[in-house]
């Protein structure tokens, strides 16, 4: 199985580096993340865009099996849409996968049960109405606003049966079902692309607050629809967690048992995890450590001279 990251820089020079105390904790993150899972995995891959291929492979020096720059198919998008980066990366997959947020480190393999699955993710997340992040009716009641909107027909169905819901947290995600996870993305991507919903995108403050409903819920949705539908092509499809709830994942010692560690939310600005983060690459690969402290003495790491980097085929 092929280890595979994505990174969409739009969002990330926009927002997202200050989730980071420091460009240098984000970029050693990523030196973790790729070098703890390589040892598991060493068949890897990495879709960006031309920004990130830069930063990531010429001037970091991060070794990929593949790298390509599918992302730049997303330049006219908005950057708001965060996870369309990891979305987009999904689909494009041609052989079974696991995709890790750059944040993710594996100390240990995955376990075969999980590897083997149709469809894999971290754990669900159960969602509790009135008390949670999720909140697919915001986004139908602002784009609708507009005067028109489409959503996927697994959304509609999902909203309507009144079944407790959740949602596949995807700090990993991916599986062998490729035609399941294929058709999945194209609902996800389509739900940012339709026509029928740019006007109320545009009118939405916060699109940024749902991106875990295109990728996380959607997803969710997806998988219970066609299992228990004779005449899909999916039906039956069953999906594997690592974790059998957030709870688990990041409260509990599994996390620790099963060596994965996810750096969620607070935890990228958190002072300790940072040092220790630090310290490790630091130990480990001195190398990438020294490269990540003079790529934050450039700058932003985006003007640094690059090196040549042979061009690899977008699958």
């Amino acid at each position: 199985m092929r280890a595979v990251w994505s990174f969409w820089t739009k969002p990330f020079w926009a927002q997202h580096h200050t989730h980071w105390l420091s460009l240098r904790h984000h970029l050693f993150s990523w030196v973790l993340s790729v070098q703890s899972a390589r040892r598991h995995y060493p068949r890897t891959a990495l879709f960006t865009d031309d920004d990130g291929a830069r930063l990531l492979v010429d001037q970091l020096g991060l070794q990929f099996g593949e790298v390509s720059t599918e992302l730049n198919a997303l330049t006219r998008h908005n950057e708001s849409w965060w996870a369309l980066g990891k979305v987009w990366t999904y689909r494009a997959q041609t052989e079974p996968f696991i995709h890790l947020d750059s944040d993710v480190f594996l100390w240990n393999p995955l376990p075969e049960s999980l590897t083997a699955a149709p469809v894999l993710a971290q754990c669900p997340e159960f969602i509790v109405p009135g008390s949670s992040c999720y909140r697919p009716e915001v986004l139908e009641r602002e784009v609708s606003a507009s005067g028109q909107i489409w959503l996927p027909a697994e959304w509609v169905w999902y909203r309507s049966v009144g079944i407790r819901q959740h949602a596949a947290s995807c700090g990993i995600f991916g599986g062998n079902r490729l035609d399941f996870i294929q058709y999945y993305a194209d609902q996800a991507i389509k739900l940012i692309e339709h026509p029928d919903n740019q006007r109320g995108w545009l009118m939405m403050d916060r699109k940024d607050e749902h991106n875990i409903l295109f990728e996380q819920y959607l997803l969710a949705a997806c998988l219970l629809y066609h299992r228990q539908r004779a005449n899909s092509p999916y039906h039956g499809i069953e999906i594997k967690y690592l974790f059998e709830s957030l709870d688990e994942a990041f409260v509990s010692d599994r996390a620790a048992q099963l060596g994965y560690t996810h750096l969620i939310a607070g935890a990228k600005l958190n002072k300790d995890i940072a040092r220790r983060l630090e310290l490790r690459v630091k130990r480990d690969y001195p190398d990438y450590y020294e490269r990540c402290l003079q790529m934050e003495s450039n700058g932003n790491g985006r003007t640094a001279n690059s090196v040549s980097r042979e061009p690899t085929a977008t699958p």
